[in-house]
């Protein structure tokens, strides 16, 4: 993906996007139906889509475009202003929204911090799919004091991938006797803008993007100021073994839940695929993404066909990894990374310190459009084998709860989500709705049958 840069930082990659859910189709009601039930079980199915209309959304928008990215469905629509004068919508930690980037410009939004509580802030923007994407366009976002110095900052930008496809950026406000700016309480700034505001190549109108803010409680007793000076930097074989079909997400908010295991699932030329992995304190991550061969023997080769992009729980961009494709199997993998540490935080390059926090990181493979020009527009096989190296740890101890709660937390329901391959917390809540629907449809439908015997009974002479 594009780079992200830092003073004193390494530098990396970015992604995003996502496969097409197949639609619900609307039939007819049978022949010789009775006018009562037939309208009553489509009063039930549009009652569904009622109750869930982010999902229905999603689905039909995957389906639409391979490559659309989906929101969330409980995000709150908000909007940028064009100065930090006119900034008086609030971005509260724990919520995500939805804005508009301009095509030129920044925009901003307030933040009111404390003085002991670090602050994480993304932004994920989701242009138009497309094939021409400029090399340096992307998203820049920056986190402002009250008097306009920068407390952090972040790019990330389409690279060398030749595709639009939705990229995320973050900046923070941390709590650190290293730091001299930034540590009082008072009214800050996220500022958002393009990185090339031209859109040379690019699509020059306005995009959509999804804004986060997670907040970091302290410790409760001070630790060590320091990050590990040694750990087992050595790559691990990859796992091997048969594959499970585990179908990749849209979205952030859509990521399927993976854990140590090898997963299979299909990419198409510009789509983007979202995996989660619940990764403990102690523990260290893993991943491989490996390209198979197309059985249309055509050739030709992509030099940037698959980017594999990391993000930490607050979706800050960790590492990446390209893979070339000519046809045939192909596979790369991520530069090992330490065991997940709060002392993480004081190291010195970028890929470190993002290993700071416990909890759900993200696993985001982005296939190149440019791919469809040797190889057609037709999935090609896509595998990450996923390995989880180390014991699970106490965490640092910290004073308070973190907003969202549990989100620097593996919880047993994480770990069976990854097992399962299904968000508890979105697909059993979905599941619960459309089995309470079809119920409630089940017995009004019997009510109906009972109500209309009776009638009939009661018109005989």
């Amino acid at each position: 993906m594009g780079a992200v840069r830092r003073p004193g930082d390494d530098e990396g990659w970015r992604v995003r996007g996502r496969r097409g859910r197949a639609r619900a189709g609307h039939g007819g009601p049978p022949a010789g139906g009775r006018a009562g039930v037939v309208t009553l079980v489509s009063v039930t199915v549009l009652g569904l889509a009622g109750v869930l209309p982010g999902r229905v959304a999603v689905a039909d928008e995957a389906a639409e475009d391979v490559g659309a990215y989906a929101f969330a469905g409980d995000a709150r629509r908000i909007d940028g202003a064009v100065s930090t004068a006119d900034a008086v919508e609030r971005l509260e930690p724990g919520r995500i929204y939805r804005s508009t980037l301009p095509a030129s410009g920044p925009v901003y939004y307030r933040l009111e911090l404390d003085a002991t509580t670090n602050t994480y802030v993304s932004a994920t923007a989701a242009p138009p799919a497309g094939r021409t994407a400029s090399v340096i366009d992307g998203v820049k976002v920056s986190v402002q004091d009250g008097e306009g110095r920068s407390c952090d900052v972040d790019t990330a930008s389409f690279g060398t991938a030749g595709s639009r496809h939705p990229v995320a950026a973050w900046a923070m406000r941390e709590i650190s006797p290293r730091r001299s700016l930034c540590q009082e309480a008072g009214t800050y700034y996220l500022s958002v803008e393009r990185v090339d505001p031209d859109g040379e190549g690019s699509s020059p109108g306005p995009w959509e993007m999804e804004l986060t803010a997670v907040a970091e409680p302290p410790l409760e007793r001070a630790g060590a100021t320091s990050a590990p000076k040694e750990w087992n930097s050595a790559p691990p074989q990859p796992l091997t073994g048969k594959p499970e079909r585990r179908s990749g997400g849209a979205g952030f908010s859509r990521a399927t839940p993976v854990g140590q295991g090898v997963w299979r699932d299909d990419i198409r030329p510009g789509q983007t695929l979202f995996y989660k992995v619940p990764v403990d304190w102690g523990q260290q991550l893993h991943a491989t993404a490996e390209l198979g061969g197309s059985s249309k023997g055509v050739r030709g080769y992509t030099a940037a066909a698959l980017d594999l992009d990391l993000y930490s729980p607050v979706r800050g961009h960790v590492v990446d990894v390209g893979v070339g494709y000519d046809g045939g199997r192909k596979a790369e993998s991520l530069a090992p990374l330490p065991p997940v540490a709060y002392v993480n935080r004081h190291a010195a390059g970028r890929q470190a310190g993002a290993m700071r926090f416990a909890g759900s990181y993200y696993l985001v493979a982005h296939l190149s459009a440019a791919v469809a020009d040797d190889f057609g527009d037709g999935p090609v096989p896509l595998t990450l084998r996923v390995r989880l190296s180390g014991a699970a740890q106490d965490g640092p101890g910290y004073a308070g709860e973190s907003v969202p709660p549990d989100v620097f937390t593996v919880t047993g329901e994480d770990r069976e989500a990854a097992a399962e391959g299904e968000d508890a917390g979105d697909d059993a809540a979905f599941r619960a709705l459309a089995v309470g629907g079809i119920g409630t449809g089940t017995a009004l439908l019997a009510g109906l049958g009972v109500w209309t015997l009776a009638a009939r009974r009661r018109a005989v002479p």
